[in-house]
């Protein structure tokens, strides 16, 4: 990223704070802006006062479904269609795996957060590879 360009402000929603953090450093050391929910109730209240331009979105914070996460998301700020990255754990639910599926949903299973969560920030913002 260029050191002019404004910096990215993501939405990480979060219960668990070893994860939070990790995120959080990521996206600082990618010269992004983290801000932090630590469950849904919070996020859409957050949603709705501020700008992101991305939300990470953990699996297992989320109070209601993916599909009705991501639709409330998407209907306070349009501006997040496609920009929703939901964070899995180890997903056994086929139900969920098609819904993130049929959503076009995409995520990153925490076990990959490390090697994959850059590259899948870059598709959904934009970025120059």
């Amino acid at each position: 990223m260029a050191a002019n360009s404004p910096r990215r402000k993501i939405l990480i929603v979060e219960d668990e704070p070893s994860i939070r953090n990790v995120l959080f450093v990521l996206l600082a050391g990618q010269g992004c802006e983290g801000d932090v929910a630590t469950n849904t109730d919070q996020a859409l209240s957050m949603i709705r006062r501020n700008r992101f331009d991305a939300v990470l979105l953990d699996l297992r914070s989320a109070k209601q479904s993916v599909e009705q996460m991501v639709s409330a998301i998407t209907e306070l700020r349009p501006s997040l269609v496609g920009r929703v990255l939901v964070i899995t754990g180890e997903v056994s639910d086929t139900s969920t795996l098609e819904i993130l599926a049929r959503g076009a949903v995409p995520h990153v299973p925490c076990n990959r957060i490390m090697t994959d969560l850059w590259g899948r920030l870059q598709t959904l913002l934009s970025f120059a590879p």
